[in-house]
């Protein structure tokens, strides 16, 4: 029983301080200028995840492509199958296709106002 009262009495609280903050100016310029930081903030670091994400993808889509050309020259000489070069292949477009999808994501969010 005391514990619900306790969080009644610290949502009573809460619910005082918000309306008294919102009643003080300084406090309200405060806290518009924390969000605007925040949301910028977080605008920055979701542009530099899909820029390092795509980096990565670009890079294992060029270890994809080294293993490729090695699996082609391995079925010109005749010490492998078609399948591995075709999976070779896919694999490199796959992940190529991922890495450029996240710079463009990112180009497409900076155009935005």
């Amino acid at each position: 029983m005391s514990k619900v009262s306790a969080l009644r009495k610290l949502g009573v609280v809460a619910r005082v301080a918000g309306q008294q903050a919102g009643r003080n100016r300084m406090l309200s310029a405060v806290m518009s200028a924390v969000r605007t930081t925040a949301r910028s903030f977080g605008h920055a670091m979701h542009q530099l995840w899909l820029e390092v994400t795509g980096s990565v993808f670009l890079a294992m889509a060029a270890f994809g492509g080294i293993a490729g050309v090695r699996e082609y020259m391995k079925y010109a000489a005749g010490r492998t199958t078609a399948g591995r070069v075709a999976i070779a292949i896919c694999f490199t477009l796959t992940f190529a296709w991922f890495g450029l999808s996240s710079f463009w994501r990112v180009r497409r969010k900076s155009q935005r106002p």
